[in-house]
């Protein structure tokens, strides 16, 4: 297993190059396919320039969004209670926010241009935690978003196939299906 530290677990960045129990630690990887693609493996937070250029601004955005954490789970809390699916709001506030999406677009362009400059065929990232796969410019990007928030995961399966994985809407899924199940009488 591989361990690619990001932003929101810096310390772990010390312990590159050290293995845990089967668990290495590495600033980034390349996974190679079942069907043979070569994926650069990187967090992905080295191409937010607020990151690199603003370090304390990306300190208070971290405790926001920690903030905003604790606040979604409270809400998602009374949601269950009142039988409501779970619902993102630090993802709905990302994604209202103009400059949000246009941060979104021009990460995901950036980190797709760096993967063709190291003659791979795509790139897997979560920096932004918004699931995400598709082609850019003949790059594919894959953005396996999160599973704090958004509950979604990036998967392969043995043919080298990717797929997103997104629990909530599967949650979603299985109570609606359930909703229709209940309301359906049962015939003898």
């Amino acid at each position: 297993m591989i361990f690619v530290p990001g932003n929101h677990d810096e310390f772990a960045r010390r312990y590159v190059e050290h293995n845990f129990g089967g668990v290495e630690v590495a600033d980034e990887w390349i996974h190679q396919t079942a069907d043979g693609r070569r994926l650069w493996v990187t967090h992905g937070d080295l191409f937010d320039g607020v990151i690199q250029c603003a370090k304390w601004l990306a300190y208070v955005g971290d405790s926001l969004y920690e903030f905003t954490l604790k606040l979604n789970r409270a809400f998602n809390s009374l949601r269950a209670r009142l039988g409501l699916p779970y619902w993102s709001l630090s993802k709905y506030l990302k994604l209202k926010v103009k400059r949000a999406v246009s941060f979104i677009s021009d990460f995901e362009v950036a980190v797709a241009r760096e993967a063709r400059k190291r003659g791979v065929h795509g790139v897997v990232c979560g920096h932004i935690h918004h699931a995400e796969l598709r082609d850019i410019d003949g790059i594919l990007y894959a953005n396996d978003g999160d599973w704090v928030e958004s509950l979604t995961a990036l998967v392969e399966h043995p043919d080298g196939r990717l797929e997103i994985i997104d629990w909530a809407a599967h949650v979603r899924a299985g109570q609606h299906a359930a909703a229709t199940d209940a309301a359906v009488p049962a015939t003898a």
